[in-house]
C-alpha cells in the first residue's frame, strides 16, 4: 500500500511565498510523474504543475514564473515552491502520482494526498 503525504501549506499574504512537500510511502517500486494539483473554493480540481524522474516540468499558465516544481527521486518526494502568491492562489493543494508499486509493478496505482490548504490574504 502507498500513501502520498502532504505538508507545508498554510496562510501568506500576497506576495509571500510557501514551500509544499509531499512524501510518498510504502511499498514503492517507481514514480514516473509527480504532480501538484489545487482545488480553489467552489471549482473543480485543476492541475497546477507536474515533474517526471528524469526532470522534465510542465505549468499551468497561471502559475508560470511564480511555482517551481522539483523532486528528490531518492526519497519519492515532491516539491512545489510558491512565490509571489496571489489570492486566486487560494485553493486546497493535492498531490498527485501513478505508483508502480513493488507488488504490482506494471499497473500503477494512482494516488492522492490528503490535502493541504494554502490560503493568500490581501
Amino acid at each position: 500500500q502507498v500513501q502520498l503525504v502532504e505538508s507545508g501549506g498554510g496562510l501568506v499574504q500576497v506576495g509571500g511565498s510557501l514551500r509544499l512537500s509531499c512524501a510518498a510511502s510504502g511499498s514503492v517500486f517507481n514514480i514516473n510523474v509527480m504532480s501538484w494539483y489545487r482545488q480553489p473554493p467552489g471549482s473543480q480540481r485543476e492541475l497546477v504543475a507536474s515533474v517526471t524522474s528524469g526532470g522534465h516540468t510542465t505549468y499551468a499558465d497561471s502559475v508560470k514564473g511564480r511555482f517551481t516544481i522539483s523532486r528528490d527521486n531518492a526519497k519519492n518526494m515532491v516539491f512545489l515552491q510558491m512565490d509571489s502568491l496571489t489570492p486566486e492562489d487560494t485553493a486546497v493543494y493535492f498531490c498527485n502520482a501513478p505508483v508502480q508499486t513493488l507488488a504490482a509493478p506494471y499497473s500503477p496505482v494512482d494516488c492522492w494526498g490528503q490535502g493541504t490548504q494554502v490560503t493568500v490574504s490581501s
